[in-house]
């Protein structure tokens, strides 16, 4: 139930389009009625050969009734369907408000498939919840009382048995029909959602596997969740099967009991004979507002499923906390980590970091994989929370500061760069919406990626492809130093800008973040040491703390692990 109450939350906005579709879906199924009506009274009319002028009316009606049914569906497409897409559009938009400000964090814990799977399936089948899922129960309503009143002019016995036999088809069968689909539609909601998983897997890891000649076992699985997807979906075919059915049989037995009724009454006078058929066509035409109930609660059962995945992703906790009343965001940026610990689950990261950055400073940091290096710039991008202790940008911790101000601050080039499937112009947009072309020149010119650019045939306008794959490797890290570039923050972090790169372009591109970073506050993440002769400060990390702080220079003297790690890079 409060599930149903929060989708309909999504259809609030749109409520007096749902009105409008209800009036026009009500008004087609009874423009219906009314054609098998009129027409049944017409034939029976004729039968007995009266004058044109006693028909004139009943000829009249089938005209109406004829154009208006097709009017009126017309009509109510074009709005519900309008409707389904702007309610679709609504659970996009808040999907999306609830993800990311828990991203990367909050959502850490869930697989990429799955995640994909309530993104697009989930969303996707939503999309039935207002055509196929509210609006036929709004509709027979309306429907199924005003044509129990209609067949009450001619016996209250005839309404009360129309009433009846609709409430059986749109209730119980559709009851029974959500009772014995649901077990299976959950089945097949967490098949869908590993199968997907699966795939996923399968193509992200593909040249691993084709390497180490693992084809064979991974489609073998696949194979076999898909054999269980098509089970269940047989089960829930059998199901459906049986449920339309049903309502087939249940429409012919209650039609032959209006007639067992009706037929009576017409030999006693009390309903005159060319009103037969008009009952029992008026009564068959009225099943059309009933018949699609039981689909309508199978297809509940799915939507709700998949609103309560999405739904569960509102219940995962914020990996931050925003301020209820943020500071102004600064201009300068003087860093300091103050006492810092952070834990991911119980693997205690960072250890005590303390670090002085006066505005302007340049440090690296060096050490081996999983020492801690990358998280320290996630928690100053306010990615994670630290568990304890504190990081200030001009004396107050940047907790105070909301997360978009504090990240308009930095601005972040790393070791995999993501540039996505569109124009050389759109991702350099991405860092600043409202930057000229002029603009977005200047940046590539500094970044020294202006001759590439020229040589291409659409310049700017160029697709590079999804993450940039028609580039190589270098002219993806001067794009995404362009990027930096354009974006003109205070902050400056680098991740493994170079990493991968030949030792020719290596040199090229620290030559080129040298100078765009003068100004600036940098933080350089690096395994390699080339290059950090420049730096003002140089940390040595292992397993969450700094074991080594100096220059360039005193670290050599010292012959600590800086010295080590150069031998061991064969400076």
């Amino acid at each position: 139930m409060i599930t149903i109450k929060k989708l309909l939350v999504f259809i609030w906005p749109q409520r007096y389009q749902v009105l409008l579709s209800v009036l026009l879906s009500a008004l087609t199924i009874g423009a219906s009625i009314s054609l098998m009506s009129t027409s049944a009274f017409l034939i029976s009319m004729a039968a007995l050969q009266p004058s044109v002028s006693v028909v004139g009316v009943a000829v009249v009606g089938v005209r109406f009734f004829g154009i208006t049914r097709g009017i009126f569906r017309y009509f109510e497409r074009i709005v519900s369907h309008s409707t389904s897409f702007k309610v679709l559009a609504n659970i996009r938009v808040w999907l999306y408000t609830v993800i990311e400000p828990k991203a990367p964090a909050g959502i850490s814990n869930f697989k990429t498939g799955d995640l994909l799977n309530r993104i697009m399936a989930d969303v996707d089948n939503l999309e039935n919840f207002f055509v196929r899922v509210f609006l036929p129960p709004a509709t027979s309503l309306i429907v199924v009382f005003s044509v129990s009143a209609f067949m009450g002019l001619f016996s209250p016995r005839i309404s009360i048995i129309l009433f009846s036999g609709l409430l059986f088809i749109g209730l119980i069968i559709s009851v029974f029909t959500l009772l014995f689909s649901r077990e299976p539609g959950n089945q097949l909601t967490n098949i869908r959602s590993q199968l997907r998983e699966e795939i996923v897997d399968f193509v992200q890891g593909l040249p691993d596997i084709q390497s180490f000649g693992q084809e064979e076992k991974f489609i073998d699985r696949i194979h076999t969740t898909s054999d269980q997807f098509y089970k269940i979906q047989q089960k829930l075919g059998l199901i459906n099967a049986t449920q339309s059915a049903l309502t087939t049989l249940s429409m012919g037995l209650i039609i032959w009991f209006i007639l067992y009724v009706t037929i009576p009454l017409v030999n006693s006078g009390t309903i005159e004979g060319v009103h037969l058929a008009v009952v029992i066509l008026g009564s068959m035409a009225s099943f059309e507002a009933v018949q699609n109930l039981p689909q309508a609660m199978n297809l509940l059962g799915a939507n709700l499923r998949s609103a309560n995945r999405l739904f569960e992703l509102e219940s995962v906790p914020a990996g931050i906390i925003e301020p209820s009343d943020p500071e102004t965001p600064p201009t300068e940026a003087n860093l300091v980590f103050k006492d810092l610990y952070f834990n991911y689950g119980e693997v205690e990261v960072i250890k005590g970091i303390d670090l002085n950055l006066p505005s302007g400073k340049k440090i690296a940091i060096v050490g081996k994989s999983g020492a801690g290096k990358t998280t320290l710039t996630n928690l100053l991008l306010r990615f994670w929370e630290p568990e304890s202790g504190q990081i200030l940008i001009n004396g107050k911790d940047i907790s105070c500061y909301r997360s978009e101000d504090l990240r308009k601050l930095i601005s972040l080039v790393s070791q995999s760069t993501y540039l996505f499937n569109t124009s050389i112009r759109e991702n350099l947009r991405l860092a600043y919406p409202k930057a000229s072309e002029a603009d977005m020149l200047n940046a590539c010119k500094i970044a020294e990626i202006d001759a590439f650019i020229d040589s291409l045939p659409k310049k700017l306008d160029t697709v590079i492809g999804e993450r940039g794959h028609q580039m190589s490797g270098g002219e993806r890290q001067r794009l995404a130093i362009a990027r930096a570039v354009l974006k003109n923050t205070p902050i400056l972090i680098l991740d493994e800008p170079t990493s991968n790169l030949d030792p020719v372009t290596e040199k090229k591109i620290i030559t080129t973040i040298d100078r765009i970073a003068r100004s600036k506050t940098v933080i350089w993440i690096t395994h390699s040491l080339t290059g950090l002769e420049k730096m003002d400060e140089i940390l040595v990390m292992e397993e969450g703390t700094i074991v080594e702080r100096g220059t360039h220079e005193q670290l050599i003297e010292a012959k600590g692990e800086y010295f080590l790690m150069r031998n061991d890079q064969k400076f």
